[in-house]
């Protein structure tokens, strides 16, 4: 069994995170279209290197770029449910989200002829009910939540947060956590965006990230028997020149202290197997 694997995973929102948070202009639309131009970039990158992974992409993507989304698969990499919008599932109704969800795995199931086993929510922020649809729904994994950084958990059900701020926490669940940072996500270190009453400034330069991201694969490998670190990307935000050669540099980095690439679902059965 690997002991130190890495997930490389893909957000292919195109234009849907943009157009979700209003920005409908022809320029942020246009922001989103160089997804579609990216994607091909990363593709070769990771054939390249014989490395798996996962791309999480919005019904409404799948159904704009139909053609870039079945390449995806074609190459031979996991496509997993990312709801049909880019509205985060805490912003929806249950109704709406269950049927959001249904509709993405349709879908994708159209391209790959299968249900997908994983999901991810529109930016990290599951819902009360999500865990419950997952479950309900025979979903195997979920990647929107932070409470470990190299290892997997089970999803818990009905967790209650009082408004004095207690928590009492629900029961576990089959569904597996495969748990996320904003550390390890591209956007916010990268993308520059202008929001009526505020400014994420991004544009980092990729050097230093790119030394966290290594030294936090470094310190799982140094700590721990074994372990999963995921990583998500953006195609419009990672496929820009400098940052494919970040991507590069991260996959060798990782080659060379031994870690094992793996798409999500393949990593789950590995924990499941331990």
């Amino acid at each position: 069994m690997p002991k130190h694997i890495a997930c490389l995973t893909f957000d292919f929102d195109a234009m849907s995170g943009l157009v979700s948070r209003g920005l409908t202009t022809p320029t942020p639309v246009s922001r989103g279209e160089f997804g579609a131009v990216a994607v091909p970039r990363i593709l070769n990158l990771l054939e390249k290197h014989t490395i798996p992974s996962t791309f999480f992409i919005p019904g409404v993507v799948l159904e704009t770029y139909p053609d870039v989304s079945r390449s995806v698969h074609h190459a031979g990499h996991e496509i997993g449910n990312h709801g049909w919008t880019h509205v985060p599932p805490a912003n929806l109704t249950p109704e709406e989200e269950e049927t959001a969800l249904l509709r993405s795995s349709e879908a994708i199931a159209a391209i790959t002829g299968r249900n997908p086993t994983g999901y991810r929510s529109a930016s990290f922020d599951l819902s009360p009910v999500t865990a419950q649809l997952l479950s309900k729904h025979g979903f195997a994994y979920e990647s929107s939540m932070m409470g470990h950084d190299h290892s997997p958990y089970r999803l818990r059900l009905g967790d209650v947060v009082d408004p004095s701020g207690q928590v009492t926490f629900g029961q576990e669940c089959d569904v597996i956590e495969m748990p996320v940072s904003w550390n390890l996500d591209d956007f916010p270190h990268f993308e520059f965006l202008r929001m009526p009453n505020s400014i994420m400034p991004g544009l980092a330069p990729a050097d230093a990230v790119l030394e966290n991201w290594i030294n936090d694969f470094r310190y799982m490998c140094e700590t721990e028997e074994w372990g999963v670190l995921t990583f998500t990307f953006h195609p419009y935000v990672i496929g820009r020149g400098h940052r494919m050669i970040f991507l590069q540099r991260l996959i060798e980095a990782i080659s060379d202290m031994g870690g094992v690439f793996m798409n999500m679902n393949d990593a789950v059965l590995e924990f499941r197997g331990k």
